[in-house]
């Protein structure tokens, strides 16, 4: 299969396929992206050999696009909206009275310069940027030149710790990293299409869902698509998200934000997770009914950090003003960790139901019987509200929410 990462196929051609398609004719196509007819003729076999698809029924009436082919013309039309899209917005925060630059310079750029403005917006540095495409420095330096001579902006700023990317350079960059994405989608469907699943899926995860939902649509989904690649990110929500809206993850997963932290983004509920109170399966509490805070107070316990939102359930509903439970208080949200303390003390722990869910079926904690009324979160994918799912995808969201209905 094709990847983009560090080869792009050329801007040119993908121009020329789509309007060739939309105007099923090579000689109006010429006319359109200023190339001969034989150059787009040449650039058609070249992405047909690449892609090891025909692209086109060549007929005396014109050409038509395959079904290969049409899926190509949909992915390319959306990548190309993006550059457009972003070269747009960079323009309008970025030029100024008098700036040189051409009006719409997003026909204009070629792969080597998207190349250099993405390599150096991961990197910061253009000497990381040179060795991660493998490119030669000066090559790079030349491509983000030509970028900025083409934009009419200040694209990149010298930095203490190397090299920003102006607010222009970051709008186009995250344009860029979308359009780039589209056009993985585009070689995963076509791939598709030969029979070849061997797409991948880029998952952010937050905690509450890394136990059971996860595991169990991951390996629903690889044991009908063995092929196919999973990469689960794991960090922080902020961070997951500017991935996710950079085109770098393809969607997240974790407690939803209400209301949702930007525009762009869709979030669909898998399922509700309440808070419980969890303890070893022979603790004292175990078993007991209709237990009280002055019962959990008589234990040291185990808590997230403060700021976190359980944490602030603890407080709020077990700790109380008195604090009595910080005495010998071991704050932690690693579910390693805590399992093991639980395991060899008579400590508690205020944690996601769903986060023990396979240690309590296996007999390794159990539940403590104290109410906490109001602690349910929501649970569930975030998505860019413009993303389109390949059929792996989208078959992957299904058994998200068939293991969300499990719970």
């Amino acid at each position: 299969m094709v990847k983009t990462g560090n080869t792009i196929p050329n801007l040119r051609h993908l121009r020329a396929f789509r309007e060739v398609a939309v105007r099923q004719s090579v000689s109006a196509a010429a006319e359109s992206v200023y190339l001969s007819q034989p150059a787009i003729t040449q650039a058609i076999a070249k992405l047909e050999d690449t892609l090891g698809v025909t692209l086109f029924d060549r007929r005396s009436g014109g050409m038509f696009v395959t079904e290969p082919g049409n899926r190509l013309l949909d992915r390319v039309t959306r990548m190309l909206d993006y550059l457009r899209a972003g070269a747009r917005e960079a323009a309008r925060v970025g030029h100024k009275k008098g700036a040189r630059g051409f009006a719409n310079f997003d026909s204009l750029l070629t792969s080597a310069q998207l190349r250099a403005l993405v390599a150096v917006a991961r990197t910061g540095n253009f000497t990381l940027a040179a060795r991660n495409t493998g490119i030669s420095q000066p090559a790079l330096h030349r491509a983000s030149r030509d970028l900025e001579r083409l934009s009419g902006m200040a694209l990149f700023n010298k930095a203490s710790c190397g090299i920003e990317l102006t607010r222009p350079a970051a709008i186009l960059a995250q344009h860029t990293k979308l359009a780039l994405s589209e056009l993985e989608q585009a070689f995963a469907e076509i791939d598709e299409w030969l029979g070849r699943d061997t797409g991948r899926i880029v998952v952010g995860t937050m905690p509450l869902a890394r136990s059971f939902v996860l595991p169990r649509a991951i390996n629903a989904l690889l044991s009908d698509r063995p092929e196919v690649a999973i990469s689960v990110v794991d960090g922080p929500y902020d961070t997951l998200l500017s991935g996710l809206r950079h085109g770098e993850i393809d969607l997240l997963i974790g407690a939803l934000r209400m209301p949702p932290p930007i525009e762009d983004v869709r979030q669909d509920l898998l399922f509700d997770d309440p808070l419980a109170v969890v303890a070893r399966v022979d603790h004292p509490l175990a078993g007991r009914r209709n237990l009280t805070r002055s019962d959990l107070l008589a234990y040291p316990w185990i808590v997230p950090r403060e700021g976190t939102p359980t944490r602030q359930h603890f407080d709020c509903v077990i700790s109380g003003e008195e604090g009595a439970a910080r005495i010998g208080m071991i704050e932690s949200s690693s579910l390693s960790l805590i399992r093991s303390l639980l395991a060899d003390s008579d400590r508690l722990t205020l944690i996601s139901d769903h986060q023990v869910r396979r240690e309590v079926e296996t007999g390794l904690l159990a539940r403590l019987d104290f109410a906490l009324p109001g602690t349910a979160r929501p649970i569930g994918v975030t998505t860019r509200s413009d993303w389109r799912p390949t059929a792996t995808q989208e078959a992957f969201l299904g058994h998200l929410r068939a293991a969300g209905k499990m719970i």
